[in-house]
């Protein structure tokens, strides 16, 4: 028999004026068919987030925490753009990298996002966020790279006297990480990102994924919207985690075997980054000749400012990934290899 196509409001991106469209106009309409709307229902409660096709046999990424609710297994309801309806199953979760997969519960042949090179972003470049923020599907907003290589941490509320949950999920009520941080690196971006929008697209000009939206900054109070601070996770990171989940079931992290503090906390400091508080006995960071004291300045010649940014370009890499680490110590900079160490 014929298949009968479901209709959501708006059902694909309505092109009115053709000759008049925008770059934009031209890249919503071609990814709108890979990105997806979740609406996941468990035992601690229900909310909606979106994802982005990556096989054609229907895998999806999306953020770990739009899809841990409560202890058990959530019922993931998953809504294409032209109206379809499925029912999902996880695949795996990596909570370091706030990456989950989900499969699509169909034979079907979907269609697939295209995947950008995120390392090669420049501030400035444009950006182009595709989700359903507030369970409104389909919604398109566009802004700029506003900062690479930044890093944030989300999940619970931060030490006392720091700003509490100053980076919010942009999906309320998620209870992943049960009092838990997670440090990670993002791309920032002005495109506005609202609760929902997790899990889904942040798009170059050419309409590949640059990034996969994550969180929010709020200026206080639970569920405020955009106020132009939006952040994702970078599209190689997510890409990589993504793969090995389907591949494995699970993914890999570095681990450096130090304890590092904000070097700008520590009176004898005399530039930022992070300060090595100890390290473990034969990890890398010892084997490497790293030392308490030593502030490290840059990790794979990318800017280490505090003890988030080392932690999440640590977290980033697989384990055993062979990196360079900057430190100073005693006013002198030195370079160092390390082989990184696995997260268990």
């Amino acid at each position: 028999g014929l298949v009968t196509e479901g209709v959501t409001a708006p059902t694909t991106i309505t092109v009115n004026a053709p000759l008049e469209a925008s770059e934009i106009t031209a890249v919503a309409a071609a990814a709108m068919p890979s990105v997806v709307t979740l609406e996941v229902a468990g035992m601690g409660g229900a909310g909606s987030g979106s994802g982005v096709i990556i096989t054609p046999e229907g895998h999806l990424i999306t953020n770990a925490h739009v899809v841990s609710i409560g202890n058990n297994e959530p019922t993931i309801r998953v809504t294409l753009s032209d109206g379809r309806l499925f029912e999902g199953s996880v695949v795996g979760r990596d909570i370091v990298a706030d990456i989950a997969v989900v499969k699509i519960d169909s034979d079907g042949v979907f269609p697939v996002m295209p995947i950008g090179d995120s390392s090669a972003l420049n501030v400035g470049d444009q950006t182009i966020a595709i989700g359903a923020p507030l369970s409104l599907p389909g919604t398109v907003t566009s802004g700029i790279v506003s900062a690479i290589n930044r890093s944030i941490t989300v999940g619970a509320s931060q030490a006392p006297g720091e700003e509490d949950g100053q980076f919010d999920f942009d999906l309320p009520g998620s209870s992943l990480l049960n009092g838990q941080t997670i440090s990670i690196p993002v791309v920032q971006t002005d495109a506005s990102i609202n609760p929902g929008n997790s899990g889904g697209a942040l798009l170059n000009r050419n309409g590949e994924l640059i990034g996969i939206n994550v969180a929010i900054a709020s200026t206080g109070g639970q569920g405020s919207g955009s106020i132009g601070l939006g952040f994702a996770i970078p599209g190689n990171l997510a890409y990589r985690i993504a793969q090995e989940i389907i591949e494995t079931g699970s993914a890999s992290h570095g681990l450096l075997g130090a304890l590092v503090t904000d070097a700008q906390s520590v009176p004898s400091s005399t530039v930022t980054g992070a300060y090595i508080d100890s390290v473990t006995p034969g990890g890398a960071a010892a084997i490497a000749g790293v030392r308490a004291g030593d502030v490290v300045t840059r990790f794979n010649g990318l800017p280490i400012t505090n003890r988030i940014d080392l932690t999440a370009q640590v977290r980033s890499l697989p384990g055993g990934t062979a990196s360079t680490l900057t430190y100073v110590r005693g006013g002198n900079s030195f370079t160092v290899e390390v082989e990184l160490g696995e997260l268990e």
